[in-house]
């Protein structure tokens, strides 16, 4: 993703600089005659955006442009959109220009997004993307039809012009209908709709005025029975509302509180279930009534009961995968169910690979994003529906009983059943770029010498066990063998524990470090402990084994999850 503030993506021949070195790096053969998919969160710059890709589509010979209605689309909608729609005249699209910047804020001073998805709807892979950016700092000239109008967005319909390399069409048609359809095919809506409707049974939604607005009161509303009263922040807006549109504990605060879960406490009974979506609809938040699931927890209960409750797994998984910073839940069921199973980069086009092959089914990252195999994105709707369809299958005989199986009730079986992952990451955003990358220098050091390490360790926290492997993690593709290197630093514990940190890209200012911590254990009468208070030994072992402090001037990271 090529994500940067507004201000810089406003700046002249800029926006055009991406776009036709991504049209060279395809090449002239992929391009010519195409139809391509152009949408995206709706945020502030989207739809001067939109405007100038089509522009520099007709005057490259792309044939076709789809545009959603009011140039929303969610991110896993695009992705569907491009897998499933068949334009008017049979053809089906090549690819899409994805306007997001994921779940960073929108607005004149804030952020803005555009990334590439093949014809396969997911990411363009390693090849494509270093092709961009080499074509970005050689271009010397790009092609625009500046004597073509401006198409109408807002209004459902083809609009038809002679372009310079023949007939040219913008297809703006309406955002819902492809993705509704495709999540009818997988989820058993009836018996949704028979628990949202169950008096005893209380749901709350929260785009965070992000594009799944544009989904929510369709399929929660429309086609499940849910009040309307059940959604919060459902109106997309450029600027999100002036919120954060990441949907955690720190930037969900709203539906944080009205969940219980708030350090303020509400007379108000919370609702059974609550969920949230980022800017662009792609990652998800669960929530039960006072109770929230980890990423980590959710992917690993949703491969758990994919089976039984939704019905497009219902011939089995063909195997699961998880990111490597994501905690290792999904490892012991994947053991338990004799499942094949995948350790991958952050990155969702890693997921993608093994997808196409044939060797995944359900995957997930930390980073609040779940996914399967009916699309090449990850899915926040796709998680929510999931959640609600394994809430069904649990309550199908007792919704007329006096207690429903709660979202509480599900994680603790789970944990009885697989053991329990203590798991958090803390997130230190905007740090000074040279001092994150003398931390991560530093931490790579230190694994030269496991007994240095051990030593510093037993000097913070006695009652921490040894590391036994400390590495940078590398991955070698299953499917075509290409190699990423340089993915984390983990350390290892003899207890099954592990510490990773990351640089993410994901902020256009500084650098945002990312420490992993996770736990394991498998003792029944140990599950029930506060997280925090689980990990605190090894959160200051990480905090001083990587000199944090020293190296950021941070004492608290900005976010913690």
């Amino acid at each position: 993703m090529w994500l940067f503030q507004v201000k810089v993506f406003k700046q002249p021949k800029y926006l055009e600089n991406f776009v036709q070195s991504t049209f060279n790096a395809l090449g002239a053969d992929k391009v010519r005659g195409a139809t391509l998919v152009v949408s995206g969160d709706g945020r502030y710059y989207s739809k001067d955006a939109i405007q100038i890709i089509i522009k520099m589509a007709a005057a490259n010979g792309v044939r076709c442009i789809w545009v959603g209605q009011n140039g929303l689309l969610s991110t896993p909608a695009i992705s569907a959109v491009i897998r499933e729609r068949v334009g008017a005249d049979g053809s089906k699209a090549n690819g899409a220009f994805i306007l997001t910047a994921s779940h960073n804020p929108g607005g004149p001073h804030e952020d803005f997004g555009i990334k590439y998805n093949m014809e396969n709807g997911g990411p363009a892979l390693e090849g494509i993307t270093d092709k961009i950016f080499e074509n970005t700092k050689t271009i010397k000239e790009y092609l625009i039809a500046e004597g073509l109008p401006d198409v109408d967005i807002s209004t459902i319909g083809v609009t038809s012009f002679a372009g310079p390399e023949g007939q040219f069409d913008v297809d703006v048609f309406d955002s819902a209908s492809d993705y509704v359809k495709l999540m009818k095919s997988i989820f058993d809506f009836q018996s949704i709709q028979k628990l949202l409707t169950s008096p005893k049974f209380t749901f709350c939604y929260d785009a965070l005025h992000g594009v799944a607005g544009a989904y929510a009161k369709r399929i929660f509303v429309e086609e499940l029975g849910a009040d309307e009263s059940s959604l919060l922040n459902c109106v997309p807006k450029e600027d999100f509302g002036g919120g954060h549109p990441d949907p955690n504990l720190t930037y969900a605060k709203e539906l944080v509180a009205r969940m219980g879960l708030s350090k303020t406490k509400s007379e108000q009974q919370p609702p059974e279930f609550g969920a949230a979506a980022d800017g662009d609809a792609d990652r998800n938040m669960i929530l039960g009534k006072r109770f929230f699931v980890t990423p980590s927890d959710s992917v690993a209960i949703i491969a758990a009961n994919a089976v039984q409750a939704i019905p497009y797994f219902s011939g089995g998984l063909k195997g699961v995968a998880r990111s490597m910073p994501t905690s290792a839940a999904l490892d012991v069921v994947a053991k338990h169910l004799n499942l094949k199973f995948f350790e991958v980069p952050t990155g969702w086009k890693f997921f993608g690979n093994l997808m196409d092959a044939g060797m995944c089914s359900v995957c997930g990252e930390e980073s609040f994003g779940t996914g399967s195999d009916h699309i090449r994105e990850k899915d926040g709707i796709w998680a929510v529906l999931a959640w609600l369809s394994i809430l069904a299958y649990k309550n199908k005989d007792n919704l007329g009983e006096e207690k429903l199986v709660s979202v509480e009730d599900i994680v603790r079986q789970h944990w009885a059943t697989y053991g329990r992952h203590y798991y958090t990451r803390y997130d230190y955003e905007n740090v000074d770029a040279g001092g994150a990358k003398e931390l991560m220098a530093h931490l790579v050091r230190l694994q030269s010498s496991l007994d240095e390490v051990n030593k510093i360790i037993k000097g913070i926290r006695s009652d921490v066990s040894n590391v036994v492997n400390a590495d940078e993690f590398e991955y070698k593709d299953p499917v075509d063998g290409s190699i990423s290197k340089h993915q984390g630093i983990r350390y290892l514990f003899e207890d099954g524990s592990r510490l990773v940190f990351r640089l993410s890209g994901t902020g256009s200012e500084g650098a945002t470090i990312r420490l992993y911590v996770e736990q394991y254990e498998k003792d029944s009468s140990k599950i029930g402990r506060d997280s925090q208070e689980a990990l605190a030994p090894l959160v200051e072992v990480a905090r001083k084994l990587s000199k944090m402090q020293e190296f950021t001037g941070r004492s608290a990271p900005t976010v913690i999850t």
